[in-house]
Parts: structure tokens; C-alpha cells; sequence
């Protein structure tokens, strides 16, 4: 298809004078035309106070265009105990939905068509007790887990990191997502079985060069780690993605991206000799900055996420996720959340953005900064190397050290006016802003799901239960798959607390 400007001036799929996009090494795109047959996949993230809720803020996402749900859970979930435990107090619902049971699972999924509308869970120390129930939900409503199509997160380096929701020691923690490897390149061929992300990283402080370096690092331990345990790059390197951060310098992010697929097909042509096209290619999802919203003035964020959102879709992004202007306050409204969508849909349908392949692609600028950060990158790469990989410099704090220095000399910056964030130290407002229009999540949400919760508990076969947890014990400390035990684990009623405890027993807890 001839694509055209308002002037009627025809367009060239690629101006540029190097690698077209599709061929290794993808630094202007994985796919040869991009978004001219197709736009990215408008992802919007949500998850609070109840599955219920959260079901109809799907429901509503879906009829606004959105084309792919990113569920977030709440920290109990993220971390393996039921809405009920103790440590789950004050904490139910608060940052995304609370999940415990396939009795949530479907709730939170009803009447979503899961063999059209691909979901993406952002959940990593439980990721494969939640895939088990999101495969256990669809085999109920007549969806065959192989239609299944979506991403899990199930990145725990990063956690390590970054965030802190872990569960178990590197070693066990490995384990579980080489067995989702394994199970998902057998049984769910369109599904993604992990999201590398940068996301969290670039979150916790980190600048775009240390977030490619220690993105792709961690990802060269995750393919080390499935070809220890006997399985074929070719084959579970066709479902690795990655999880980007866009933050604010438009320039540099868009030559981030450029960077970060042609270091990943390097990596896996000439460290694990991949031959394998689509295992070759860095394929990520995008989300805008979180860290860069700011509670004052807040409609100023919606610019600030329009143009992190253009530079990640004129970065060569597969889906994309904007953050909402209202999110530096409070998780977003109806209201906020359209327009975070619409942006990226002014953006698909209005701009001619997509029309060509990689539009800066043979910028002297570009190009440059390109180079730039792929060289910085590999350097960092290498000072990892030496000090025995991802997990063993993890060990060390390599990574929690640098990322530290670097949020505390951005920090610096903004104290010092030498980096402007307007709004905040510079152009300020004299009046008080007024934010009533911030979302109020329900008080009684939370003891709703404590009391639906302890119901499930009672009315089940407890039998059943204990002897399908019983058989995940025995089988955690062989040598073999436990994915399948965990799906008939949570089909049983097992809860994610319960399933979280017998693993526990077995693997220990990383302190």
C-alpha cells in the first residue's frame, strides 16, 4: 500500500541507507514494513480494589480500542500470601488486584475473549502459580491454553534489583521460570514466557545506558540458565521479550531501542549461536516513565507522556502502555486513562508517524547516539562478565550500587536547577492545585475480598487440596517440570498463599 502525506507527496517505506527493518540485526525494526500494515498493540495497565472492579475497567478499556490488558496485582499477590494473612493487611487492592484463587481468576477474566485479546501480567516471584490459574480460568470458559496469547513478566533478576518482590534464593527462583520456559514452548506456542524488563530498573534510578546494559546482562543469564537445563535457544528464544522504560530524552530513548535490538541479535547469534530468526529478535513492550510524573500540575504529564509515548513508537516499540496524568497521585480514573489511550491513538492515526519505517533512521544524531549507547552498554556488559554474570554481580550489589549513584547525580540535578523539571523547581504554580477529581478506591473492596476469600476456603474439597499440594512438594524437590503440578494445584482450589507456603518449605526464602 502506497502511503501518502496531506500534500499527496508518496512516501518510501525506508529512507534509510543502512540494514533495512527485518533483517539481522533489527537495529530499525524486527518487522520489514512495521506499523504501515499494523499498528503496535495499545496496551493500557490496570488492577485495583477488587477482580470485580478491575473487570469492568477492562471491559471499559476494550470498548475504548484497546487492544491488549496489562494486569497489575496488589503486594500480597506479588509476594505469595492470601488477601487473609496478616502481612496482607493494609496492603489488599492498593496497587492492583488482589488474586488467590481461580475463583478470582475468573471474575477478573469474564467475558474477556482470551483467545482474541492478548494479557499480559505483570507478575514475577508468583508467575507461575498466576499463569497456572489464567490457564486453568480459560480451560474453563472452552479456550485451549495453546490459543492463549500475552506475556508474563517473570523476571526476578530485576527484583533482586530493582524492586523487592521476591520469594525465593536466585537458584530456586531460576528454576521456576526454565520450567515456564520449557512448558510454555510445548504447550502455549503464542505465549511470551518471560518480559525482561528494564522497566523497573530505569524506575529505581537507573540512566538508558545502565538500563540496556543490565536488561540484556539479566537476559544472558535467563538463556544460560534454560541451556543448563537442557533446552534449545532456537526454540524458547522465539518467546523471550522485553520490557523498556520511555523517559524523557526524546532523542536518546529512541536510539535506545535502536540499541538494544542490535546488541540482543549479536548476543544470541554470537554467544548462543542462534540461528533462528525470530529467536534473534529483541521484540519488547514499552511503558512511559512513572518516575517522571509529578503530583503538581498535573496535566503538564500529559505531554510529557505524549512525547516519551513518540519516541517510543518511532523507537520500533511492539506494544505500549501510557501512563495516565493523574498517576503520580493515585491510580488513574475513567477520564485519565482515555486520554493516556487516546494519545497513543492520535498517535497511530493522526501524525503519519507510522508510515515509514524507522523515520530517523541514517540521522547523523541518531545514528550516533545509536552507536553510543551500544558501546557504553557492552562495557557495562563485560564489567558484569568479569564478575561471574547477572546473578553473581547481583550478589555483589554490582548493579543496586551503580543504579544508586546514578538516581542520586539525577537527584542532584534537579535540586540544582541544572536539570528542569517544570512544575516542580521551575515554573511553579503560587495556588494550590485542587485534586479532587483522583480516584478513591473502595474501603470496603478489601473486606469484601477477605470475606468472599474465607467462603471460597470453606466450601471447597479440602482433600482434594492438600493432596495436590502434597504431590508439588514431593515433585519441588526432583528434578521436574512443576508446572503441571501447580496447574492442578490451583485447579484444585489451592490458593496462591498456599502454593507460595509449600514452596517456601521447599526452595527457603531469600532475605
Amino acid at each position: 500500500m502506497t502511503k501518502k502525506t496531506n500534500s499527496n507527496i508518496k512516501l518510501k517505506k525506508f529512507y534509510g541507507n543502512q540494514n533495512s527493518a527485518g533483517e539481522f540485526p533489527f537495529t530499525s525494526g524486527i518487522y520489514p514494513d512495521m506499523y504501515r500494515q499494523r499498528l503496535w498493540t495499545m496496551r493500557q495497565y490496570s488492577g485495583f480494589s477488587s477482580a470485580k472492579e478491575s473487570n469492568e475497567r477492562y471491559q471499559y478499556l476494550l470498548e475504548q480500542g484497546v487492544k491488549g490488558l496489562s494486569v497489575a496485582f496488589d503486594l500480597p499477590t506479588q509476594t505469595g500470601y492470601d488477601s487473609d494473612h496478616s502481612l496482607s493487611l493494609g496492603e489488599v487492592g492498593k496497587v492492583g488486584v488482589p488474586i488467590c484463587s481461580i475463583d478470582d481468576m475468573d471474575i477478573l477474566l469474564n467475558n474477556i475473549p482470551l483467545d482474541k485479546v492478548s494479557i499480559s501480567m505483570t507478575i514475577n516471584s508468583t508467575a507461575s502459580i498466576l499463569l497456572a490459574l489464567l490457564i486453568a480460568s480459560s480451560e474453563k470458559n472452552g479456550i485451549d491454553k495453546s490459543k492463549l496469547k500475552g506475556t508474563i513478566q517473570n523476571d526476578i533478576l530485576k527484583e533482586y534489583i530493582a524492586r523487592g518482590t521476591y520469594i525465593f534464593p536466585p537458584k530456586p527462583s531460576m528454576r521456576l521460570i526454565t520450567d515456564i520456559f520449557e512448558y510454555c514452548s510445548k504447550e502455549m506456542p503464542n505465549f511470551n514466557t518471560i518480559s525482561i524488563s528494564g522497566y523497573h530498573i530505569r524506575e529505581a534510578g537507573a540512566n538508558a545506558i545502565q538500563e540496556v546494559a543490565f536488561t540484556l546482562s539479566n537476559a544472558i543469564a535467563y538463556v544460560e540458565s534454560a541451556i543448563d537445563a537442557g533446552l534449545d535457544p532456537n526454540i524458547f528464544g522465539q518467546q523471550l521479550s522485553f520490557f523498556f522504560n520511555c523517559h524523557n530524552h526524546f532523542f536518546e530513548e529512541i536510539a535506545k531501542f535502536r540499541a538494544a535490538r542490535r546488541m540482543w541479535a549479536t548476543i544470541m547469534k554470537e554467544k548462543f549461536n542462534v540461528t533462528n530468526k525470530k529467536a534473534l529478535m529483541c521484540r519488547f513492550h514499552t511503558q512511559t516513565a512513572g518516575s517522571t510524573l509529578t503530583a503538581q500540575q498535573i496535566d503538564n504529564n500529559i505531554v510529557r507522556t505524549t512525547l516519551q509515548a513518540t519516541s517510543a513508537v518511532l523507537g520500533g516499540t511492539q506494544s505500549l502502555h501510557t501512563n495516565a496524568k493523574d498517576e503520580a497521585l493515585a491510580l488513574p480514573t475513567e477520564e485519565s486513562a482515555q486520554i493516556a489511550l487516546r494519545t497513543q491513538q492520535i498517535i497511530g492515526y493522526e501524525t503519519g508517524i507510522p508510515d515509514v519505517v524507522d523515520p530517523l533512521a541514517g540521522s547523523f544524531y541518531i545514528e550516533e547516539l545509536t552507536n553510543e549507547i551500544e558501546n557504553e552498554a557492552n562495557k557495562i556488559i563485560d564489567n558484569i562478565n568479569t564478575l561471574g554474570g547477572a546473578v553473581s554481580a547481583i550478589e555483589k550489589e554490582y548493579q543496586q550500587n551503580e543504579i544508586a549513584t546514578s538516581a542520586y547525580e539525577y537527584q542532584k540535578g534537579i535540586d540544582n536547577q541544572s536539570n528542569i523539571i517544570v512544575g516542580v523547581n521551575k515554573f511553579k504554580n503560587q495556588i494550590e492545585e485542587n485534586n479532587n477529581h483522583i480516584l478513591h478506591l473502595s474501603e470496603k473492596a478489601a473486606a469484601n475480598q477477605i470475606n468472599r476469600l474465607k467462603e471460597f476456603k470453606k466450601t471447597r474439597n479440602i482433600e482434594n487440596v492438600n493432596r495436590e499440594l502434597q504431590k508439588l512438594h514431593e515433585a519441588s524437590k526432583q528434578n521436574t517440570n512443576l508446572m503441571p503440578y501447580i496447574i492442578k494445584a490451583v485447579k484444585s482450589s489451592a490458593t496462591i498463599g498456599e502454593i507460595s507456603d509449600i514452596l517456601r518449605k521447599s526452595f527457603g526464602m531469600h532475605s
